[in-house]
């Protein structure tokens, strides 16, 4: 990676035509093919999710009942989704539509996009491209919370999403303490990130040892392995302001994630404060997972493979590597989520189960055909 790459340098041209070309990057073509193939995949995804269940419909009714004028077009109704009004009454096939089936369609939309977004990041701060959530104890933390209040603090299952988002962005805190010796580095934060979710994993594998209630194992399964099994609109009211402002973050941090992969002695001349804006990204890193994790459980390898589908598409400029991730991890979460839900009905098994099967396969590729598999 250069200096002279979008994000990188600026040109000393101004006015609109600078403007224009300053915004030429949302133009590539491997980048537009990226938003045009994920959107469509998410489409056609959640209208097979729509069609499908115990009240079936055909894609031309599901159509009709995604995009009914009385409900797009409701305030009361977005009322209701958005902020937990009363729903209106609606044609019985958009009331499935809306308030049952595509609330989980857009819960793997959010999950989707956090979890590709948090590895990106976490990629460039340490610089290596098998970084992610999982490797850096994100996940690990939120886990071990998860078991820990359903095993022993059975009543507050209520705050489980909190709980869990707090989890994971303390374990990083603590993986982040054991990397520092008068700063960071990369190799360092991931030796951490191994040792800590190791640790952790070991303490969510004895946790089990202690519940004696059937019902509480596949609870804590679910969590631990990444559902989406009875989401609703709920969910999406929890992480969508998350979403919202991690993803935005991450926008604005995409030129210091490019200057990070320069190497550390290149970000310091060119003026930047390496232990801050690694700290500050991986800030942003944590909060993207953690808005996952509080809704979806633990999903693997969404964090880890995304970032590597759309960097071998359209590059190492973080501008275009985050739009991409914007649109592929919730292509990757629909679908799989679609086999999840599809593929052994009417028994729905984990998402998360789907994701490692493809994360494993597409990962087995990429050791077979990349001899430099690692820092990027």
């Amino acid at each position: 990676m250069s200096g002279d790459e979008p994000g990188v340098a600026g040109s000393a041209a101004t006015g609109p035509t600078a403007d224009i070309r300053r915004l030429g990057w949302l133009f590539d073509p491997g980048l537009v093919t990226v938003v045009l193939a994920s959107t469509l995949v998410v489409v056609l995804g959640g209208l097979v999710q729509v069609s499908f269940g115990a009240y079936s419909m055909t894609p031309s009714e599901a159509w009709r009942a995604v995009l009914n004028p009385d409900v797009v077009f409701n305030t009361q109704a977005w009322n209701a989704f958005l902020l937990g009004g009363e729903v209106p009454d609606m044609h019985e096939r958009s009331l499935i539509a809306w308030n049952v089936r595509l609330p989980r369609v857009f819960v793997a939309v959010i999950v989707g996009m956090n979890l590709a977004v948090s590895g990106a990041i976490f990629q460039a701060v340490t610089r290596n491209e098998l970084a992610s959530p999982f490797i850096l104890g994100v996940s690990s933390g939120a886990g071990l919370m998860i078991l820990l209040t359903l095993v022993v603090f059975g009543s507050l299952t209520a705050f489980l999403p909190l709980i869990a988002a707090t989890g994971g962005a303390v374990a990083f805190l603590i993986v982040y303490a054991i990397a520092w010796k008068g700063g960071t580095n990369p190799v360092r934060l991931v030796l951490a990130g191994v040792i800590v979710g190791t640790v952790l994993g070991s303490l969510q594998t004895a946790l089990f040892f202690f519940a004696d209630d059937v019902g509480i194992v596949q609870s804590a399964i679910a969590w631990t392995t990444g559902s989406l099994t009875g989401t609703d609109w709920q969910q999406v009211r929890l992480a969508l302001p998350w979403t919202v402002v991690a993803v935005g973050l991450a926008l604005v941090g995409s030129r210091q994630c490019n200057v990070l992969l320069l190497g550390e002695e290149t970000a310091k001349s060119l003026g930047m404060s390496i232990e801050k804006v690694r700290f500050a990204l991986s800030g942003v890193a944590v909060l993207a997972a953690a808005a996952s994790i509080a809704v979806a459980g633990i999903v693997s390898f969404v964090g880890l493979i995304v970032p590597h589908i759309v960097r071998n598409v359209v590059g190492s400029d973080y501008k275009q590597l985050i739009v991409g991730c914007v649109f592929v991890g919730p292509a990757l979460m629909v679908a799989a989520d679609v086999g999840a839900r599809l593929a052994l009905n009417p028994v729905q098994i984990p998402v998360g189960i789907v994701t490692g099967l493809v994360g494993g396969t597409y990962f087995l590729y990429l050791m077979r055909k990349k001899s430099n598999l690692g820092e990027i």
